[in-house]
């Protein structure tokens, strides 16, 4: 039995490509309804990574050819709108962003067993589509409004039930670096060998260093010296 919830919610919109102004913070917006192979969760935790920032500013945009820290703050003037998103198609606006969300299912669609009410879960930063062919990345906060919010939802099959003793907050900081991590040590069937890490300092480079080690490989990391001792403490 779905709980009893509100009508409206606090949320942050991404109203258009660019800069800081272009985010506005709402608390009329209404609640999401799971559709019936959905659910609906209470937002624990997000985390924000650089794939928000670059969804913002239009990074993804072929026409962006400038590092991602120059248009953090301003977005890009030369960013074409037309394919500024994983996907390599318009966004929709107004847009909730947030790839990263750990929370609590509290509404479930009708071919969802209503048993998951309750569950504690991750989402999957990289969505499941459900267009028959369809090979385009379509993520949660991009192509999908995210984690910027109270409530989102997402397809049953990418709320994955969690069981852990970490927090929330430190649940959030997973899906997106620790998936994509996760992905390539997989498709390179990393074992206990030696394994050399690139751009190690970072969400995805901190992840694999601690993936691999899981997996009993030596590890040898590439970062700045400002950051080694950060990056050797991991493993």
């Amino acid at each position: 039995m779905n709980e009893q919830l509100p009508r409206f919610m606090h949320a942050v919109l991404l109203t258009a490509h660019g800069g800081f102004e272009t985010l506005d913070y709402r608390d009329d917006v209404p609640l999401p309804v799971a559709a019936e192979d959905e659910v609906l969760i209470r937002v624990g935790a997000a985390g924000i990574n650089n794939t928000d920032i670059n969804t913002r500013t239009a990074w993804y945009s072929k026409s962006v050819t400038t590092a991602t820290s120059g248009g953090g703050a301003g977005g890009f003037d030369e960013a074409d709108e037309a394919d500024g998103s994983w996907s390599g198609e318009a966004l929709q606006f107004p847009r909730i962003q947030g790839a990263d969300c750990c929370g609590r299912i509290v509404a479930v669609g009708s071919m969802v067993d209503p048993g998951r009410m309750g569950e504690r879960v991750l989402v999957r930063s990289i969505q499941t589509t459900a267009l028959e062919g369809d090979y385009a990345c379509r993520t949660f906060g991009s192509e999908y409004d995210g984690a910027f919010a109270q409530f989102a939802k997402t397809w049953s099959v990418d709320a994955v039930k969690i069981e852990s003793d970490l927090s929330d907050v430190e649940l959030a900081s997973f899906p997106c670096a620790y998936s994509t991590a996760e992905g390539m040590l997989e498709r390179a069937s990393v074992g206990a060998e030696r394994v050399l890490i690139t751009g190690a300092s970072g969400g995805v480079g901190s992840a694999a260093i601690q993936l691999a080690k899981r997996r009993g490989a030596e590890v040898f990391a590439i970062a700045s010296a400002a950051k080694a001792d950060q990056v050797s403490a991991l493993g």
